[in-house]
């Protein structure tokens, strides 16, 4: 599930991951599935279609309801690499700020065991 804190880069990348896992998945399952309600997915979707990320195709499932067809688009697709680049380069710093601060904690930890043995 999603967390609140995200932005609206990484939500809309998310979302363009899941359509484009899944092209048939429903609003109500997006907003159950990525723990946003229901009026945001539908903001964002409407966002990307907007913006010529994502298409929608009316269908008729197997419950003879109509349903929409998600698909990204070729700007989409470009999108969705760009975004992608972008969120892993700011993860692997992320992370690497992490391990200095854990390395720094550990050596605090550490000193503080031989002082307290002393």
């Amino acid at each position: 599930m999603m967390q609140r804190s995200k932005t609206g880069t990484e939500e809309s990348l998310i979302l363009l991951r899941t359509i484009s896992d899944n092209p048939r998945i429903t609003q109500r399952e997006l907003s159950s599935k990525l723990g946003l309600s229901l009026g945001k997915i539908n903001f964002l979707m409407k966002s990307l279609i907007a913006k010529g990320f994502i298409k929608a195709n009316n269908f008729k499932n197997s419950r003879n309801k109509i349903s929409y067809l998600y698909f990204l688009t070729p700007s989409g697709i470009e999108e969705k690499a760009r975004v992608t680049y972008h969120f892993l380069k700011r993860k692997a710093a992320e992370y690497e700020r992490l391990e200095a601060e854990i390395r720094h904690l550990q050596q605090e930890v550490e000193l503080l065991q031989k002082n307290a043995t002393e």
